[in-house]
């Protein structure tokens, strides 16, 4: 090793922040032991493929991927709106072929130093790093760039910063059964948001397990490749939405802020958050956010005993809270569905899950096992449904 990918990596200035990964800090070091030390070598060799094996087998995959889901001063460039720059052009072709080079790296002059020793082999592959990459700013309007290029889901962590959900349900819309009518509410304002045509924020009202979270996210899942990405804020988190609004204002994704079992007291201080955000600040709502919420209570109100016996406060609050519920724009409305309509749902996810019990006796089942549990919905269906299948296996 001669220092010469330290040198390359070195002279970096769209893609510094690749130095700060794991992968390539191995690397590093690797190039930079003394090729007369054939322990020291072999260390450095066994560090960095352990580090990358983390990830993939393949180095040349690996450094692609880093490369497009990198923030960075050129992405910033793009998404600024200023008129193209010569500079910034020249400087990332440069950059992106040195790095193309280098992910074609195998490792072989440190086996060739240290033959004995039957160094396993990470792979590498051809890949285009200038004609691709730029592919991807052509359609960064869907695939993003940064940390919304990897993940979709998100949620605020304690420090304020969007944390990414690597693990998220991954239910889609074609996996959900009955309440057609109301999820294509939800999916055509959606679709309208992602066409850049006029659009509402959502409030989802109605009967607990009847789909309302299950239909948002679903939503996100299906919709991931055209752009649409999630951040879910807990209800004390309400008033962060400006400051995330603001660092999401130039991002070219589609960003739904999602807010879950949305309920507020007379006295509640969070209330004043959303209305505001909801009403419009100094700050300003840009085009690419819409807040999708779900509550149990139409108004979102829920009063305490103490609210009830003073009923001058608990009118004023219930005046604000429907004033509150109309600035969304868009209400879609679940409700526990009759016995025929959760047959329905039970008999199609049985079907799916290859259940042939006959749908009669299904139906009775069903209605049975609702009495006990949780009433006449999608989620107590689908736990039916996955109670046989437990009793078959």
């Amino acid at each position: 090793m001669n220092g010469d990918i330290k040198l390359k990596l070195g002279s970096l200035v769209i893609f510094r922040g690749l130095l700060k990964l794991p992968v390539i800090v191995r690397l590093t070091e690797l190039d930079e032991t003394n090729p007369e030390d054939t322990s020291a070598l072999v260390y450095a060799y066994g560090a960095f493929m352990s580090e990358l094996l983390k990830e993939t087998p393949n180095f040349t995959e690996y450094l692609f991927t880093a490369v497009t889901e990198d923030e960075n001063i050129y992405t910033s460039y793009r998404m600024s709106g200023k008129e193209k720059d010569d500079m910034y052009e020249s400087m990332l072709d440069r950059e992106l072929a040195i790095l193309q080079k280098l992910s074609m790296y195998d490792g072989g002059d440190v086996r060739a130093v240290a033959p004995d020793e039957k160094l396993p082999v990470w792979k590498v592959s051809k890949v285009d790093f200038v004609s691709l990459y730029h592919e991807r700013m052509n359609n960064i309007r869907t695939v993003g760039y940064g940390i919304f290029a990897k993940y979709r889901m998100f949620v605020i962590g304690e420090d304020r910063s969007l944390v990414p959900i690597k693990n998220p349900d991954p239910m889609k819309l074609s996996d959900l059964v009955g309440y057609e009518r109301e999820r294509g509410q939800v999916v055509t304002n959606t679709e309208a948001f992602l066409s850049g045509r006029p659009c509402n924020n959502v409030l989802l009202y109605g009967d607990a397990g009847t789909g309302k979270s299950s239909t948002v996210k679903a939503l996100v899942n299906s919709m991931a490749d055209r752009g649409l990405r999630l951040i879910e804020f807990k209800k004390a988190q309400l008033s962060l939405i400006p400051v995330i609004t603001e660092q999401l204002y130039n991002n070219p994704l589609k960003f739904i802020f999602f807010i879950d079992d949305l309920t507020f007291t007379s006295d509640d201080k969070d209330f004043c958050a959303l209305k505001a955000t909801l009403e419009g600040g100094v700050t300003g709502r840009g085009n690419n956010t819409l807040i999708y919420a779900t509550s149990n209570h139409r108004h979102m109100i829920k009063e305490s005993a103490s609210a009830r016996q003073d009923s001058v406060n608990t009118a004023d609050m219930i005046q604000e809270t429907v004033s509150l519920s109309a600035r969304f724009g868009l209400t879609v409305t679940y409700l526990k569905t009759d016995r025929e309509g959760f047959a329905g749902i039970v008999c199609e996810l049985a079907r799916r899950a290859g259940i042939e019990t006959p749908a009669n006796e299904l139906a009775n089942m069903a209605e049975a096992f609702a009495l006990r549990g949780g009433g006449r919905n999608p989620r107590t269906a689908r736990q039916f449904v996955d109670m046989l299948m437990s009793k078959e296996n």
